[in-house]
């Protein structure tokens, strides 16, 4: 059987980063602006708090754009727009149960791509943990780019450079792998030099797959038997892959991802980031 979105895969038009302002979430902060930067698109910027902050604690677009040299400096805010076609919204939510407040922030507000930081072993960071309703959660079924705090990701900081070399797709029959194997070619297109993608099974048989046309992708099918979190991390150390993307299953929403399933284990224990798919 050969395997292909049953429905187009929609592009990415609005990136939604929430915030505790503190130096672990700089590193998502950066992988969202620069995502936002390629898709010309709306970059919301959320903080959830039980006490009212000040704007300026906001990380600073501007500034971080005049550093990675897409703006002059001393340019005016208008400039991100009438420039680099990115509309920047800063929101502020009083809350002392931040998970909830984003859950909610999400209903009204749908988003193509959630970027969080993400802490050790425990998956979403101190801040945004708290018990929720599984209907409330199950409500969120957004796109997630987890970037874990520790290690530098695939987007510079810095100076806003993209490294993207090489990608791990762990495929199986279910949930289906079509989308998250198109957003991996998307980012691979993008890049403009070769991409290695790597296709991970883990089990008996591996899925007749339909690849993308993609220029600057190379292709690896990979197969491997084991406890299939644990082969998924030693290949994603073994080949160094800049990026995991995974597809997560139909039911699940924004809190079963990182809750009990193969994607949360691999997230706690992902030594780069991890872009987590819904079916479409």
């Amino acid at each position: 059987m050969s395997l292909w979105p049953a429905h187009p895969v929609p592009f990415v038009d609005s990136v939604l980063h929430p915030t505790d302002f503190s130096s672990a979430s700089d590193t998502a902060f950066a992988h969202a602006l620069a995502i936002a930067l390629i898709r010309k698109t709306k970059f919301t910027i959320l903080h959830v708090g039980a006490e009212k902050q000040q704007w300026t604690n906001f990380p600073a677009v501007r500034s971080t754009l005049e550093r990675w040299g897409l703006l002059e400096k001393g340019s005016p805010r208008a400039s991100v727009f009438d420039e680099l076609r990115i509309r920047v919204t800063k929101q502020m939510v009083a809350s002392d149960r931040p998970l909830v407040a984003i859950l909610e922030y999400l209903e009204r507000h749908p988003t193509d791509l959630l970027v969080l930081a993400t802490e050790g072993r425990e998956g979403l960071p101190r801040w945004i943990r708290s018990s929720v309703g599984e209907r409330l959660a199950r409500k969120s079924k957004t796109m997630s780019l987890f970037v874990p705090q520790s290690v530098p990701g695939f987007v510079s900081l810095a100076d806003g450079k993209i490294s993207l070399r090489r990608i791990l797709i762990p495929v199986d029959f279910h949930p289906d792998p079509a989308p998250a194997i198109e957003y991996a070619t998307r980012a691979a297109r993008f890049m403009g030099e070769p991409v290695e993608i790597i296709l991970l099974h883990v089990g008996d048989r591996m899925p007749s797959i339909a690849l993308p046309e993609c220029e600057t992708c190379s292709w690896k099918r990979m197969e491997a038997r084991g406890n299939v979190v644990e082969k998924i991390i030693d290949i994603t150390r073994e080949h160094s892959a800049d990026l995991v993307v995974m597809a997560t299953a139909g039911h699940q929403g924004f809190l079963d991802i990182v809750r009990g399933s193969v994607t949360e284990q691999v997230l706690r224990k992902a030594p780069c980031p991890l872009l987590a798919v819904p079916p479409i």
